[in-house]
């Protein structure tokens, strides 16, 4: 079902999934990676939770993909959480949801923006996270934390020049999210590199409104957020993490989870493996099921 609701003023873009029973039910918030759209890996989870019993909402972020927003391809932290908040708060309207029973879930950079939205909104009862990435600390540090630090300085340098041209008269421009070729972007960031462009700009998960590139003023609000710096505060609601064992950002999952207790390996899984590919992505659905159903009931 197709949806609207606003965030912060601009309109936003879902598709509703509903079970095939009348409700009201539990629900479940689902964030999209950076420059993903609802219809590609958001939607695949929300879809297969919704066959679970749950009400799911799969959105796109704002200046991305369906819904409004200037200039288009702004990637902007703040934002983000905030999306997520506004998507709860259209969920407590629907009559298909029990108010009292909504959870959040955030697929890789969406792993780290539900975080921050979790901590400060206490109407989500349940926060999950797959494959979480924390965008700021990937552009700091890169994927695996290795990056040499002038690569984010000289990408500030860019970001800060192309607000001053803004400033006199010109159009902001922006900055593209993968190189040109497979063999590019093996180059520049290695298998997870590889893989992010074998999903998103080849036929495996491509979206025609899928983000290309982000904004350059986006680059000084990424560098900026820390996902996990008030993931304290979720506390005593429930959290769970699920990442691969194969997952090169899978430090950012164990650097916040509490203990094992709130981390599900999934054996053999990369990062993207958890966007859409089954073997990785049922025994995923199958974690998440059953937290969400132990923590919001069915």
């Amino acid at each position: 079902m197709n949806v609207t609701f606003t965030s912060a003023g601009v309109d936003i873009a879902g598709h509703l999934y509903l079970p095939r029973h009348d409700g009201p039910h539990p629900a479940v918030v689902v964030g999209h990676p950076a420059g993903g759209v609802k219809e590609q890996t958001a939607g695949r989870y929300a879809r297969r939770l919704a066959e679970r019993g749950f009400v799911a909402l799969a959105f796109d972020a704002a200046y991305q993909g369906e819904s409004g927003g200037l200039p288009r391809g702004l990637e902007d932290p703040g934002q983000r959480v905030e999306d997520l908040k506004a998507a709860v708060s259209f969920l407590t309207t629907r009559s298909e949801v029990d108010a009292e029973r909504i959870g959040a879930l955030g697929i890789c950079a969406s792993g780290g923006y539900v975080l921050p939205a979790a901590a400060t909104d206490h109407r989500i009862k349940a926060v999950a996270t797959v494959s979480a990435a924390d965008i700021g600390r990937m552009f700091r540090e890169g994927a695996d934390g290795t990056q040499d630090p002038a690569v984010v300085q000289g990408m500030l340098d860019a970001a800060a020049a192309a607000r001053t041209a803004e400033a006199r008269g010109e159009k902001m421009t922006s900055f593209p999210i993968f190189p040109p070729t497979a063999e590019d972007a093996r180059a520049a960031g290695g298998q997870h590199g590889f893989e992010g462009f074998d999903y998103y700009r080849t036929g495996r998960g491509f979206h025609p409104r899928s983000a290309t590139g982000f904004t350059w003023d986006s680059l000084d609000r990424i560098v900026a957020f820390d996902a996990g710096r008030f993931a304290g505060l979720i506390a005593p609601r429930p959290l769970l993490m699920v990442v691969g064992t194969e997952a090169v950002t899978a430090r950012m999952s164990t650097e916040v989870a509490g203990g094992p207790e709130q981390l599900r390996w999934i054996e053999g899984a990369t990062h993207v493996d958890l966007y859409d590919r089954e073997q990785y992505v049922g025994p995923a659905l199958d974690e998440l099921a059953g937290f969400y159903a132990a923590h919001l009931g069915r």
